[in-house]
């Protein structure tokens, strides 16, 4: 018995025996193999080893890896030899899993606490390579041949962009892309990178020489670690460690396990997408919705209406139609209607009938979804007010005239043209009853009346203080009158003037004026000179310095419509050769040698010296009546029988800077005051229109106008109102001439 015992024991203990040295065997050659993992620069002895490595897994022709999981014959055979093999190698493959799924719980728990932890590479400024470009530290010039411009961490090519920006693009994202500056173009990706506040800032600190980070202190006191005292021994002599000199155990092991868990199929690769599917995409996904929104012009349909209590099946009474009203219903138009059917009562809604006019409701509102114009229209909420320029107060623009201060009566006919003596103390007016009469101003007393024996078109004083002439336009004459108002030495230097011989020379009477001295009565009531022309003459007017004459004859069919008579050698001449048009009126510059002819449509400004026309303005009027020069000579006014007034700035434009229509009826006469900014315009609505008007130095600010007072008095005679205004020389005054025969100051 105690033999048998024995060989029991010995019969159970060999099969331990047998399954110890298969453990061992078993863990020498996972060290083999393990070892043959880790050495990556290993190659296969055997071919055939090397194409099983293959066919296991396409990961291993990269990284060199061997098959973990192909092990020796001798421990297959072994194994299927005794049971207990494969139980021990599915605990072994179930402890390979366990270790795996705990490699992943840690680092899963590692990549929590690095997300939590904030990446200290985040805003990393270093030149190291890219990321996204895996290409390294080469010359991306090497790429400039490829359609590529190097390979993502997937292996895949980063294409460059499709079109690269010119000179145009570049200027217009210059102009329009408010992050220009703030844009860097990206050699290694070939994109533009947009800087953030904190990166420009960065850039601002190291271009000032600053240091990078905004907390370092570069004036931290130093901490002394050694001493000044120079040591015999060093600080440590310490040698550095064993492990520093042979690779890391325990990352090889841990690298061994997840390359068998990558072959097995446990740890799988990065999911990539497959772009063969049709994709799906929204269009519009990238456009601003700001953008979109206001070209979006289309509004949805009006709702309709609630139904009220008149369509109720029992309305209240006082919604029930009366007799009265229902009469008045049937007789309305059916737009008038404000309802469009009879409310009815009914005890119960069983007893409602079918609605009659359901399909013509349904159908009108079709009609008005189909028919109705919705846009969006832009409505822009403008204070009426806010329109208008604000114009200075009158008050700030004082002095002007404002009230009628004295009539002057003795006239039996119109009073067509009225003119002021350089010293504004008298004043001429001619009239159609053949009369010309001199007032003194300030008294309204007629001084003298001389009969001229026709009707007065015109009538003009010299300008020159130093002679005291009138020229007068009668018929066809131009009368040239001395008063004999003045002192002695004005006068005699005014017989002076007029007594210079007449220069002799060819002249045809048909084409030229003829001087004559006059005689008996008419040189004793002061006519002095008389200028015959070959048609009637409409307007007179001298030139500043008081010698030149020019006299103006409308007629289309002549080239005969302006004369320039000079005084002092009793010579006329006719400047125009060929008709330019009917002229109306015309004018001399009172600074520089400029001659402004005035015809239907437009204003001519001719130089007398080069003899050639220098501007042409367009008045943008149908007749032009009247025309006034300003004394400094940039800017002119024009009146017409359209009733406008042209403002024109001759620096600015030929067209007029503005247009004034605050008449009713034609525009006759318009003047300029020599010193003061005001100017007035006389119309046929019996009134006259005073404005003020600054003319500034400075070449860029525009004229002031503004419209300061509206002066009444005259009566509308014969659908004439006023005929002539004219300023004193030099008080803010206006005489003003009209059809009931009188002349009146305004001051």
């Amino acid at each position: 018995m105690e033999g048998n015992r024995e060989n029991v024991q010995i019969i159970e203990k060999r099969p331990g025996m047998k399954k110890k040295e298969k453990t061992d065997k078993k863990r020498s050659l996972e060290d083999e193999q393990e070892d043959q993992l880790i050495d990556f620069n290993k190659k296969p002895v055997n071919k055939d080893e090397d194409d099983e490595d293959l066919s296991d897994s396409e990961d291993s022709i990269y990284s060199g890896l061997e098959d973990s999981g192909s092990d020796s014959e001798e421990d297959e055979e072994e194994g299927s030899d005794d049971d207990g093999g494969d139980v021990d190698d599915n605990a072994e493959d179930q402890s390979l899993e366990a270790e795996v799924k705990k490699i992943e719980e840690e680092e899963e728990e590692s990549e929590e606490k690095e997300v939590k932890r904030e990446d200290e590479y985040q805003h990393d400024s270093s030149d190291e390579e890219d990321i996204r470009n895996t290409v390294g530290n080469i010359p991306m010039e090497w790429y400039k041949d490829f359609p590529h411009i190097g390979y993502d961490l997937d292996g895949k090519k980063i294409y460059k962009p499709i079109r690269n920006k010119d000179e145009l693009d570049e200027f217009l994202d210059k102009m329009e892309n408010p992050d220009y500056w703030r844009t860097v173009h990206d050699k290694m990706t070939a994109s533009d990178i947009v800087l953030s506040d904190e990166q420009v800032d960065l850039v601002n600190r190291l271009q000032r020489g600053q240091f990078g980070d905004v907390n370092f202190n570069e004036y931290e006191p130093t901490v002394e670690f050694f001493s000044k005292d120079v040591m015999i021994h060093p600080v440590t002599n310490r040698p550095a460690h064993k492990r520093s000199f042979i690779p890391s155990l325990t990352e090889k092991e841990k690298v061994s396990k997840l390359v068998h868990a990558i072959k097995m199929g446990w740890i799988k690769p990065r999911r990539v997408e497959d772009d063969s599917k049709g994709r799906y995409y929204d269009l519009w996904a990238s456009e601003d919705s700001s953008i979109s929104a206001k070209h979006k012009m289309h509004l949805p349909a009006p709702k309709i209406p609630l139904p009220g209590h008149e369509e109720s099946y029992n309305p209240p009474p006082e919604y029930l139609f009366t007799e009265e009203e229902q009469s008045l219903w049937d007789q309305q138009d059916p737009i008038d209607r404000k309802l469009t059917f009879i409310p009815k009562k009914f005890d119960s809604l069983r007893q409602v009938p079918a609605f009659s006019r359901f399909i013509h409701e349904r159908f009108e509102r079709c009609l008005d979804l189909y028919l109705c114009p919705r846009q969006r229209k832009m409505r822009v909420n403008v204070n009426a007010e806010d329109l208008i320029p604000k114009l200075p107060k009158p008050k700030d623009l004082q002095p002007f005239p404002t009230t009628q201060s004295l009539v002057y009566r003795g006239h039996s006919g119109l009073v067509r043209s009225i003119s002021v003596s350089p010293s504004g103390q008298w004043l001429a007016s001619g009239s159609d009853d053949g009369s010309v009469r001199l007032w003194e101003v300030c008294t309204s007393r007629c001084m003298k009346t001389i009969q001229v024996g026709g009707s007065v078109k015109s009538i003009a004083w010299n300008p020159n203080s130093s002679v005291c002439l009138l020229a007068v336009a009668v018929n066809s004459e131009v009368l040239i009158l001395s008063p004999a108002l003045a002192d002695r030495q004005v006068v005699s230097s005014s017989e002076r003037l007029l007594a210079a011989p007449q220069e002799e020379g060819p002249s045809e009477e048909s084409d030229t004026a003829v001087w004559s001295e006059a005689e008996g009565e008419e040189l004793n009531q002061g006519i002095r000179l008389k200028i015959q022309h070959p048609k009637p003459v409409h307007q007179v007017t001298w030139h500043a310095k008081g010698n030149y004459l020019a006299s103006v004859m409308p007629d289309h069919s002549s080239h005969l419509q302006v004369f320039v008579h000079q005084v002092s050698r009793r010579r006329s001449q006719n400047p125009f050769r060929k008709s330019k048009g009917l002229v109306q009126c015309v004018s001399f510059h009172p600074i520089r040698p400029y001659f402004f002819v005035a015809t239907q449509r437009s204003v001519r400004i001719y130089n007398l010296v080069k003899q050639e026309m220098t501007k042409k303005l367009q008045a943008n009027s149908k007749w032009i009546s009247s025309i006034a020069i300003h004394s400094g000579g940039d800017h002119v006014i024009c009146g017409s029988y359209d009733c406008r007034l042209s403002w024109f700035d001759l620096d600015l434009s030929t067209k007029p800077y503005k247009m004034l229509r605050h008449h009713k009826k034609a525009v006759r006469s318009v003047a300029y005051h020599k010193g003061y900014p005001l100017f007035a315009s006389a119309s046929d609505d019996g009134s006259v229109i005073v404005c003020h008007g600054t003319v500034y130095n400075d070449l860029l600010q525009n004229p002031l106008i503004v419209p300061v007072k509206v002066l009444r008095g005259h009566a509308i005679t014969h659908n004439l109102g006023v005929l002539d205004v004219t300023f004193h020389p030099t008080q803010p005054w206006v005489f003003s001439s009209g059809a009931d025969a009188t002349i009146r100051l305004f001051t």
